[in-house]
C-alpha cells in the first residue's frame, strides 16, 4: 500500500466538542443504524402507521422490518485496476483508546440546535486543553473511496460507546492523484448522498459523535474517517461486526492521511502544538457549544 499522505498543521490547536450521534446530523457523511422507534413493539406495529422506512410486519406478525435503513454501494468497476470488489465481513475486535468518566449518554441535540450541514462544526479553539484521561488526539484519517463501510458494535453492555469522527473532502487540487470513482451510484441504487470527491478532507469541516451500544454506523463511500475509537476503561474492548466491499487493491480499498502538528505526545501536548483533539469530558452544555459556528483554522 502506498504512503500515507501527511497533512502538517499549525496554529492553534482545535479542541472538537463530541455530540450524540443521530441521523440528521450524520446524513452528509453517513447512516446511523438504529431502531427507529423502539416505543413501538411488533404486536402492535400494524396499529401505529405510518412507521419510517417503508417498515413492513415480518415473520407472521412477530417482527417489524425496517427496510433500506443503511444503503451499501460498491463502485469499484470504477477502479483503475479493474479488479471487481466483493463483499467483506470482518470482525474488528476493538481496544479502549480513551475513556468518558461519565458512562451515561450524552443527551442528543434538541431539533432547533442541530447545525446545518455546511456550519455543523463542534470545535472550540483557543480554550484550554481537555482533561487527558478524557481526550482523544486525531492522527490519522482514511476513506474507502469504492465503497460503503457498516460497523456493527456486538456487545451487552449499555454503557459501551465508540467515538465517529468524520470530515468532508476539499475540492480535489492538481497534486491530488488518489484514484476515486467520478460516476455517483444510479438513482435506482437510492443512495442518498453526493460521492464526496478525491479532494484531501477539510479540517475546517471535522465533527465528532459519541455512538452508543444500540448504534450501527455506516460511513459514506470515500467519507474521510478516523479509525474506529472504542471508549471504556483500559484493558477493555468492543467487537464489531464489519460489512464493505473489497477488491485487495490497497490504494483502491483504503486511503489514508495523518495529521501533524509540530510536536507529539500526549493529547493535551498535542492540542498546544496545533493539533486536533476530541474532549471527551462530561458537561452540560452540549446543546449550546454545538449550535455556535467553527472556527477558523
Amino acid at each position: 500500500m502506498q504512503s500515507p499522505h501527511t497533512i502538517r498543521l499549525s496554529g492553534p490547536g482545535i479542541v472538537l466538542e463530541p455530540a450524540a450521534l443521530i441521523r440528521d446530523a450524520f446524513a452528509p457523511f453517513g447512516d446511523v443504524v438504529e431502531n427507529p422507534r423502539p416505543d413501538i413493539h411488533p404486536s402492535a406495529a400494524d396499529k401505529a402507521h405510518p412507521l419510517p422506512f417503508d417498515a413492513v410486519v415480518a415473520n407472521q406478525g412477530s417482527a417489524v422490518k425496517y427496510q433500506h435503513v443503511s444503503r451499501q454501494v460498491n463502485l469499484y468497476d470504477q477502479a483503475p485496476s479493474g479488479r471487481p470488489g466483493s463483499a467483506i465481513t470482518s470482525m474488528f475486535v476493538c481496544a479502549a483508546r480513551a475513556r468518558i468518566p461519565d458512562p451515561a449518554p450524552i443527551p442528543p441535540l434538541p431539533p432547533a440546535a442541530t447545525p446545518a450541514p455546511d456550519s455543523a462544526l463542534s470545535w472550540r479553539s483557543g480554550s484550554g486543553p481537555p482533561p487527558g484521561p478524557a481526550a482523544f488526539p486525531v492522527a490519522i484519517l482514511e476513506r474507502h473511496p469504492y465503497t460503503t463501510q457498516t460497523f456493527m458494535p456486538l456487545t451487552t453492555d449499555p454503557t459501551a460507546r465508540y467515538l465517529v469522527i468524520v470530515a468532508p473532502s476539499l475540492p480535489p487540487a492538481p497534486e491530488d492523484t488518489l484514484p476515486g470513482p467520478t460516476t455517483p451510484p444510479p438513482s435506482s441504487a437510492g443512495y442518498p448522498r453526493p460521492l464526496p470527491g478525491s479532494g484531501m478532507p477539510d479540517l475546517r469541516g471535522v465533527r465528532a459523535f459519541v455512538a452508543h451500544a444500540a448504534q450501527a454506523v455506516t460511513y459514506g463511500a470515500g467519507t474521510w474517517h478516523a479509525p474506529m475509537v472504542a471508549l471504556g476503561e483500559a484493558g477493555t474492548a468492543i467487537d464489531f461486526v464489519v460489512v464493505q466491499f473489497a477488491n485487495g487493491v490497497g490504494l483502491e480499498d483504503c486511503q489514508e492521511v495523518l495529521l501533524e502538528g509540530p510536536a507529539k505526545g500526549s493529547a493535551s501536548e498535542t492540542r498546544a502544538a496545533g493539533g486536533i483533539v476530541v474532549n471527551l469530558a462530561p458537561r452540560k452544555d452540549l446543546g449550546r457549544v454545538m449550535t455556535g459556528r467553527y472556527a477558523k483554522l
